[in-house]
């Protein structure tokens, strides 16, 4: 039975992040656009049709810091245990940066957790209030 190694370290960083920063935990979320589904090629076309797109990032933090709209971020697990990093996942990345996100590639569990304390230290990005 394989060990799904990247998803063991993304449970354990939103569990980590629920405990070290509990305000920001409820603006955190997985996009579950990867792995495989029962259902197959009518499943798939299902789910495009609902919008799931190859190559979004598999975690988004909803808060803005340092000029940036918010944290996008692709998780690999910790080498030697990464996957290669996609065409459509590099893609996504360098368009989302384009737009005032910052969008980067995390390998395991330091790493994701070293990078959202890195962005989460920045100043708070004061935006135009909505109505």
């Amino acid at each position: 039975m394989a060990i799904d190694r990247e998803g063991n370290e993304q449970a354990a960083f939103f569990n980590w992040l629920r405990v070290r920063h509990p305000d920001v935990f409820d603006m955190a979320y997985h996009v579950p656009n990867g792995g495989s589904r029962k259902g197959g090629a009518r499943e798939g076309a299902r789910l495009k049709a609902q919008g799931v797109k190859a190559g979004v990032p598999d975690v988004c933090i909803a808060v803005a810091r340092g000029g940036y709209l918010g944290l996008y971020i692709e998780l690999k697990a910790t080498p030697p245990h990464n996957s290669g990093v996609q065409k459509t996942q590099k893609e996504w990345l360098s368009r989302l940066n384009a737009q005032g996100y910052r969008a980067v590639l995390c390998k395991g569990f330091d790493a994701i957790r070293d990078e959202v304390d890195q962005y989460l230290a920045m100043p708070q990005t004061i935006g135009v209030a909505g109505g």
